[in-house]
């Protein structure tokens, strides 16, 4: 009974942990979001130039004031369907943990939602689908308003090989 207890608190503090601030945002239809501590900024869509051999959800690059940021879309990159962009479509700034520090790059998004306080209690650990599917960058499941946000670990939403590519692209 001591370990039920011991197992519980430490999910409850894995939890509280993960409570917050998040950027909010959409993608086919589902909402996401990111804890606010990684965002930079959000800009609207802008000219990207891109980088030849490099992977399909690799957008290019970006001119951020004079700063170059690699830009990636999260459709393509979650497999999901390609889409025009609209005036809702926008790049989210965000900095991520990579091999040599940190990295700024740019996600592409439908749109940017909201920022809302999740707490802790409201999160869910991400469910298992299965020992096929890697769900690694998934924080949690946050419920908000009978709905359910998919809460983003956004440094492990691309492999450090990925990270590594995008650093040297820029």
């Amino acid at each position: 009974m001591a370990k039920l207890a011991e197992k519980f608190d430490q999910a409850i503090g894995v939890m509280s942990d993960r409570e917050g601030k998040y950027l909010t945002f959409a993608l086919a239809g589902e909402e996401y979001g990111i804890s606010i501590l990684k965002i930079k900024e959000i800009i609207g869509m802008m000219p990207i130039t891109t980088i030849p051999q490099t992977p399909q959800f690799v957008k290019g690059v970006i001119n951020l004031r004079g700063k170059v940021i690699p830009v990636v879309d999260l459709r393509l990159r979650f497999g999901m369907e390609r889409i025009n962009y609209t005036e809702r479509t926008c790049i989210v700034v965000v900095e991520i943990s990579g091999g040599s520090g940190t990295v700024m790059i740019g996600i592409v998004v439908d749109s940017v939602s909201e920022v809302l306080n999740i707490k802790g209690g409201d999160i869910e650990e991400t469910p298992t689908f299965g020992t096929k599917l890697e769900t690694d960058y998934i924080l949690g499941m946050a419920k908000v308003q009978g709905g359910v946000k998919i809460l983003l670990d956004i440094d492990r939403v691309l492999s450090r090989d990925e990270v590594t590519l995008l650093d040297k692209a820029a």
